[in-house]
């Protein structure tokens, strides 16, 4: 095949091949300049990859730990999080400020609905723990029903769960984590010891009474709160005089049982005990774990967009110092476009000669920048429990980025070059 003038006319393959070659070598020989501009393009492309490796290793963790607790069950609450609104009603307050709080009573109904298996009153709060001279502050509290651990993943290595008959007469008993047993008692043996809980914002204090000690299942929330108490509720409102005005009910379906229909008896029965009326809306929220999972993936997803604009910027300055590098390019290599031009070369392949030059710049950049962001996801993996791992897709995005960058930006000069004409080309200094 050959062009207009009869010359041979390259195939697509033997011209990427001969475009690949010039560009290396044109690299190669301005190693300084050539990796100076890799750089801009390389930091952009590593926090690309490192951030899509975070957010799928948290994504995989969080519907692991949510998935733990029991994919069926599902939480009502006074607050529906995936509606969440800044705005309030003039007072300062949220919208669902006014809403009333969940009431044991509650639990107790929603416990003697044939399709619900268990009923859990829960809510959190922060405490004091301390034994003989050793303090821990600002430990994790948990006010729940007797039952609690079919919806905390983990295993008892001491002792055992507080009964409903404790959780009635509000006595003074605690299970507590591994970490935490080993803070305060060192090699001693917990259960049956006496620690000293405060409230310091009530400045109440009480001794309680150690009775389990548990081993949270290993998740990305397990080093966060490796200090964590749980009590009977009673006892949390008693004598610590906790206030459980965020509480909720933690529902376990039964395994024979639609979920879906779970959660309209619960709602039924919800609405019934508040006397709403058919016209009137609901002031609780059930949320299950899938609106937790969407929930999650819609916050995650906007925050991978903010980086990925963060990241565009890097990709932005490496683009620039592509045109500066390629108008360079162009400029020393003026006599070599003309002798190219002289010999039968036409305007399209000194365009795409130029063009592939700019995207083999920008994909050996993608290339560092890959490595770098695979360095950190590795650091992140190993420091720390969560598993970051970089999706096939933050691959083919970084490279389809810088390809296109180095087109992009390498158009300019490579529309240059070509626009040269033989005999001005071959008479420059």
């Amino acid at each position: 095949m050959s062009d207009s003038r009869g010359h041979p006319r390259a195939s697509g393959l033997s011209a990427l091949g001969e475009g690949i070659a010039i560009a290396w070598d044109a690299i190669t020989a301005n190693k300084i300049r050539s990796i100076l501009t890799m750089l801009g393009v390389a930091v952009g492309v590593s926090v690309v990859v490192a951030i899509a490796a975070l957010i799928t290793g948290l994504r995989s963790e969080v519907m692991g730990s949510i998935e733990s607790a029991g994919p069926n069950n599902f939480v009502v609450t006074r607050i529906d999080f995936t509606a969440v609104q800044i705005a309030g009603d003039g007072t300062g307050r949220p919208p669902w400020w006014n809403r009333p709080a969940i009431e044991p009573e509650e639990m107790q109904r929603i416990t003697q609905i044939p399709s619900v298996q268990e009923a859990l009153y829960a809510f959190d709060f922060q405490v004091d723990l301390g034994f003989e001279n050793q303090e821990v502050e600002n430990v994790f509290g948990r006010g729940f029903s007797s039952g609690w651990p079919v919806y905390q993943p983990g295993e008892f290595i001491a002792g055992r769960d507080f009964t409903p008959a404790e959780v009635q007469q509000t006595r003074a008993v605690v299970v507590i984590t591994a970490s935490l047993a080993e803070e305060l008692f060192g090699q001693r043996d917990p259960i049956g010891r006496r620690i000293r809980v405060l409230n310091s914002w009530r400045g109440t204090q009480e001794p309680f009474t150690v009775i389990g000690v548990m081993e949270p299942a290993e998740n990305i929330f397990s080093t966060a709160f490796q200090y964590f108490a749980v009590f009977p509720w009673t006892a949390a409102v008693k004598r610590l005089r906790q206030n459980p005005w965020q509480a909720q009910i933690l529902v376990v379906p039964r395994d024979s049982v639609d979920t879906s229909r779970a959660q309209d008896d619960v709602v039924a029965v919800m609405r019934g005990t508040r006397g709403l009326g058919p016209s009137d809306e609901n002031n609780f929220a059930v949320m299950t774990s899938a609106q937790m999972i969407d929930m999650f993936n819609q916050l995650t997803a906007l925050f991978f967009l903010v980086i990925l604009l963060l990241a565009s910027v890097g990709l932005l300055v490496g683009g620039v110092g592509v045109i500066g590098i390629m108008l360079i390019s162009v400029t020393e290599r003026t006599r070599e476009i003309g002798v190219r031009k002289a010999l039968g070369a036409t305007r399209r392949e000194i365009l795409w000669q130029f063009l592939v030059e700019a995207s083999v710049l920008t994909c050996l950049g993608a290339g560092i920048g890959m490595s770098i962001g695979y360095g950190m996801a590795k650091g992140v993996a190993y420091w720390t429990p969560l598993p970051a791992e970089i999706p096939l897709w933050a691959v083919g995005t970084a490279l389809g980025m810088a390809a296109l960058t180095g087109m992009l930006f390498g158009l300019l000069p490579a529309y240059r070059a070509s626009r040269l004409e033989p005999v001005d080309a071959l008479r420059y200094e």
